[in-house]
């Protein structure tokens, strides 16, 4: 797959997320869970839908990943037991979109990462995929994922 690789510069972005350590093969649990529990919260908060969700990656240590499982909000919103007010920062950002299954985004973060060593651009080890789209809506091969690296100032 081609990827379009872009720099691209974003304002700050309110959220609601939950952070855990976890191992790879418990992940997709944990963003179930996550989402759930999110969810629920702004459903009380008497939000209907949620915004963007995302997973932020703090590393990429496949048996101690360091996550952050959440929805872009419209709005702040105080945080809730395990559920943190954050704010994804402004900055500059390497971004693609991967379409596809999700297992084959590793082509893409390769592909962004000579991109980077190219451009000269050190990414800060954070990485955010914000979901376009649902498994549960589109087939696997028309899954949307932008994947974003932020950049050190």
């Amino acid at each position: 797959m081609e990827y379009v690789i872009e720099l691209v510069e974003t304002e700050r972005m309110p959220s609601l997320s939950i952070r855990k350590t976890v191992t790879a093969d418990h992940l997709p649990h944990e963003i179930g869970s996550a989402y759930a529990s999110i969810t629920s919260y702004l459903a009380d908060l008497g939000i209907k839908e949620p915004g963007q969700p995302y997973i932020a990656y703090y590393n990429m240590d496949m048996q101690n990943l360091d996550v952050e499982m959440g929805f872009v909000t419209n709005a702040e919103y105080p945080g809730y037991g395990d559920i943190n007010a954050e704010t994804i920062p402004a900055g500059k950002w390497v971004s693609f979109i991967h379409k596809g299954p999700y297992k084959e985004m590793g082509h893409g973060y390769t592909a962004a990462t000579k991109w980077m060593q190219e451009h000269r651009y050190h990414a800060t080890g954070i990485v955010y995929e914000y979901y376009l789209n649902s498994p549960e809506a589109v087939a696997e091969s028309e899954l949307m994922t932008k994947v974003e690296f932020l950049l050190q100032a």
